[in-house]
């Protein structure tokens, strides 16, 4: 017996269009992600442009601070390699270190070196991985300043002249001899000056660089504390460290969480256990299985078409060939007498089927029982075949 086919085969692949309606509404969500990041950038670019920069007349530069130390006869000179920064140590000048965590830990020895018996005054702004180094008996508090505006509450000279000030940012702990703390936030300073050991000289640390800002100058009692902690020497050498100074070379030995600040590894660890908490709250209990209604009525072709779009992107022709298989012959036992406990079963079935088609076991050994196809259009020619014998098993 020979099974025709039907000529007509459909397709279960989306076309164009309906791609095009699935995918337009992530594409335009990237688009307008991407057209906010370059908006945010071009915005924030020009406003960090030279920060603490004493050459830099921007929001967040420190030009102004530098014109009024010249304006008291403070020269004020910009290094950006540490052999500079090291050569312009001594007791006539004020170092100040932009960024001292940019530093690696071979430059935070040599520049505490250089200026530990100089005499000279080292100011160091917002540090924090760095400061155990370059301000031994000082580290900073994982806890920021709640507010920003503090009073000095302390006995140093150049504090209580200058009054309130914007010093509130990085929070430090020290329990060394001699030193000064003032701007205090919740019982912890947030300027510290630490005489040196020997030489007389000194080093103030900055919780906040806000009092060096231009825009931030004008603003309390800023201007007075900055002309005082960097005008008490007539030479003052502004340290910008730059990646590109060969020194810097030296961060090999450095591991990963060395370059973090320490606000980020408590945040981390803060972030982790909120998500752990909020698993614990969110995550459903086990219990026994519950059978619940569909929300809503899905068709059968829809059903049909989704399980063969999976089939096709897994390429698994051999289970679509046994779904379709063992669907038929559960179908056909029935209409040919055969219990359904022995519809899979080729030795009841086959001679079933064949006594009343009077056709070819063999053909239909092959056709329900047969090897998986060796590509998509022998599927589909299955399939054809599948629906023609149980058509012809059907007629009267």
């Amino acid at each position: 017996m020979t099974i025709e086919a039907p000529p007509a085969s459909t397709s279960a692949s989306p076309t164009t269009r309906q791609v095009w309606t699935r995918a337009r509404g992530v594409l335009l969500a990237v688009v307008l992600l991407l057209v906010g990041a370059v908006v945010i950038a071009v915005v924030r670019s020009d406003a960090h442009h030279g920060r603490l920069d004493p050459r830099s007349a921007d929001p967040y530069g420190s030009r102004a601070v530098a014109a009024l130390l010249a304006d008291r006869g403070v020269s004020t000179r910009v290094v950006t390699t540490l052999a500079e920064a090291r050569d312009a140590a001594g007791s006539d000048t004020t170092l100040l270190i932009a960024v001292p965590d940019q530093l690696t830990s071979r430059q935070q020895r040599v520049v505490h070196k250089a200026m530990e018996g100089s005499g000279g005054r080292t100011v160091l702004v917002t540090p924090t991985a760095s400061v155990r180094t370059l301000a031994p008996g000082i580290s900073p508090d994982p806890a920021v300043a709640f507010a920003s505006t503090l009073e000095p509450d302390c006995a140093l000279p150049a504090a209580r002249r200058a009054g309130t000030a914007d010093t509130g940012g990085v929070r430090y702990v020290t329990n060394a001899a001699g030193a000064d703390i003032c701007y205090p936030s919740d019982g912890l300073p947030t300027l510290v000056r630490l005489p040196a050991a020997s030489g007389g000289g000194d080093t103030v640390v900055l919780g906040s660089p806000d009092i060096l800002y231009n825009n931030r100058l004008d603003e309390e009692g800023n201007a007075s504390l900055a002309l005082q902690l960097l005008g008490s020497r007539p030479h003052m050498v502004w340290y910008l460290p730059s990646f590109s100074d060969p020194s810097a070379t030296d961060s090999g030995r450095k591991s990963f969480f060395d370059l973090l600040p320490s606000g980020w590894l408590w945040g981390t660890l803060q972030l982790f256990v909120a998500a752990a908490l909020a698993a614990l709250w969110r995550a459903r209990r086990l219990g026994p299985l519950v059978p619940e209604k569909l929300p809503v009525a899905i068709r059968a072709s829809e059903a049909v078409e989704g399980r063969a779009r999976l089939y096709r992107k897994a390429n698994a022709r051999d289970r679509a060939a046994t779904a379709l298989r063992s669907a038929t012959r559960t179908r056909l036992a029935p209409l040919v007498g055969v219990p359904l406990a022995q519809a899979h079963t080729p030795e009841v079935l086959l001679p079933a089927l064949s006594a009343h088609l009077h056709g070819d076991g063999p053909t239909l050994h092959s056709l329900l029982f047969g090897p998986p196809p060796g590509d998509d259009a022998a599927l589909i020619s299955l399939a054809d075949q599948l629906d023609a014998l149980e058509s012809e098993v059907r007629r009267p």
